[in-house]
């Protein structure tokens, strides 16, 4: 007998300045944020130096979410690669979550326009490297929804 599915995780994909934060606040979702939490534990939320701790609290408090029967569960971080995505696909098997994507399909040269706006600024050679690395999410990862935003 399958387990009854309680809930969703819902990552969002893609580059800096693809649209992800922006996309979530318009539609009033407050997500786990991976910025957010630079934010908090290093006082500055383009700070790199800790991605290890950071998204160990990410994943703890999304653990602590799911624990609490939480039915959507947003996670606003770039997820680039299905290697990125992994440690939620292994947080949702254990605790009877579906597995959801949004993509934001959104040109590189669009993403580096929108970039150089904002005041949490990536350098553009880093935006071209991880923009060799984004491998767009698949059902084959185990997603059962895939919804695309295209800009």
């Amino acid at each position: 007998m399958k387990n009854r599915i309680k809930g969703q995780i819902i990552l969002t994909v893609g580059l800096p300045g693809s649209g992800k934060s922006t996309y979530l606040r318009r539609k009033g979702i407050q997500p786990l944020s991976s910025d957010t939490l630079r934010l908090w534990l290093l006082d500055d939320e383009t700070d790199q130096s800790q991605q290890y701790r950071v998204f160990v609290a990410l994943r703890y408090l999304l653990e602590l979410r799911l624990r609490l029967g939480r039915k959507r569960n947003y996670v606003d971080a770039t997820n680039l690669t299905p290697k990125e995505r992994r440690p939620y696909f292994h947080l949702a098997e254990k605790f009877g979550y579906e597995m959801c994507a949004i993509y934001f399909d959104v040109p590189l040269a669009t993403c580096k326009r929108r970039n150089r706006r904002r005041k949490r600024h990536v350098p553009d050679e880093v935006m071209e490297r991880m923009a060799r690395r984004l491998a767009p999410p698949a059902r084959a990862e185990g997603f059962s929804k895939i919804a695309i935003v295209r800009g």
